[in-house]
């Protein structure tokens, strides 16, 4: 029951801020979504450190001076493998009228969801990960760890079930299926993490790699999209606060209670 309570922490965060539609008043104001955006890339980045690189560097202790070469590997696969989601999936950003991936003939709607949704996929395996890891009785993987790690992407996650749900209502949808849309794109994360820890047994050799695949695929969301999108026009620095306090909750989550 506690591991199925901490899948579904992410998901809940993302229903949460999806909500927000629910309150609206008007559109989304740019600096909000800036201080958002950045929040959301602090919070990915301290996770991604502390939560998935340290512990899979731990983890390959026994190979001496190669210790890193675990972490390293799977890091790049987890930039290679979003590279090429990126490429082939079918999104379009926020504020943005150029679809990315495969031309398609997919509404704009569709294709925001899709956006957030493919942001989703590393966060669901992070937290599976890290629950697999636990399971494992590893001793750099513990619960409270596991929960530090969903507790914190569900805090990141409700900027961006915001940011997906009030620009759709905005744009004329009804408030509450922007309010569906907006909890349907965390859909992913429960699934993701759910297969994860059924394959516990399976994951458990190559958990450092896997711990820092996740992290090298939730780095190249917040590379890629996040901060350029936090980043752009007018009042950038507002998003870089967002990133610094974002940085420091978790940080200080992953530190205190992991």
């Amino acid at each position: 029951m506690e591991i199925l309570i901490g899948i579904l922490i992410p998901f809940a965060g993302t229903t949460a801020g999806a909500a927000c539609v629910l309150f609206m008043r008007g559109v989304m104001r740019p600096l909000v979504q800036k201080v958002l955006l950045g929040f959301a890339s602090g919070i990915m980045v301290a996770a991604s450190v502390w939560s998935l690189l340290i512990p899979a560097i731990d983890m390959g202790e026994e190979m001496g001076k190669l210790a890193f070469f675990p972490a390293a590997f799977g890091f790049v696969l987890g930039i290679l493998f979003l590279l090429l989601l990126d490429l082939l999936i079918p999104h379009l950003h926020v504020n943005s009228s150029r679809p990315e991936g495969i031309k398609n003939s997919l509404s704009k709607t569709t294709m925001l969801l899709l956006a957030v949704t493919l942001h989703n996929i590393p966060e669901g395996m992070a937290v599976g990960v890290a629950f697999a890891g636990m399971l494992s009785e590893n001793s750099t993987l513990t619960m409270a760890g596991a929960f530090t790690l969903s507790v914190g992407i569900a805090i990141q996650n409700f900027p961006e079930g915001a940011i997906i749900s009030m620009p759709l209502s905005s744009e004329g949808m009804s408030k509450r299926k922007a309010l569906l849309m907006g909890a349907l794109s965390g859909i992913v994360e429960p699934i993701g993490a759910g297969i994860t820890v059924l394959l516990a047994s399976f994951v458990e050799p190559l958990l450092p790699y896997f711990l820092s695949f996740a992290a090298g695929a939730m780095l190249y969301v917040v590379v890629e999209e996040l901060i350029p999108e936090a980043s752009d026009g007018e009042h950038s620095n507002i998003g870089t606060i967002g990133f610094a306090v974002g940085f420091l909750i978790m940080m200080v989550l992953d530190v205190a209670l992991g």
